[in-house]
């Protein structure tokens, strides 16, 4: 959906889910460093966390750029 067919109901939407998705990305970040200065950190698990890391990113990236109308300069 473009930019300036949206509504602000679905612009503030967007902006509930980004945040949602930021605090998300915070929590595994934490829980990344927390398993490895425990140093119990089993590999495959960490990778795992990383890897969601990374897909909540490249989420929130689309979404910020959904939300964010095109500006022509």
């Amino acid at each position: 959906m473009a930019q300036d067919q949206m509504t602000d109901d679905e612009r503030a939407g967007i902006q509930r889910h980004i945040e949602r998705l930021r605090e998300e990305h915070r929590d595994l970040d934490a829980a990344i460093d927390a398993l490895l200065r425990a140093g119990q950190a089993d590999q495959l698990q960490v990778q795992r966390l990383k890897k969601r890391k990374l897909v909540l990113r490249d989420r929130l990236s689309r979404l910020q750029d959904e939300a964010t109308p095109d500006i022509i300069a």
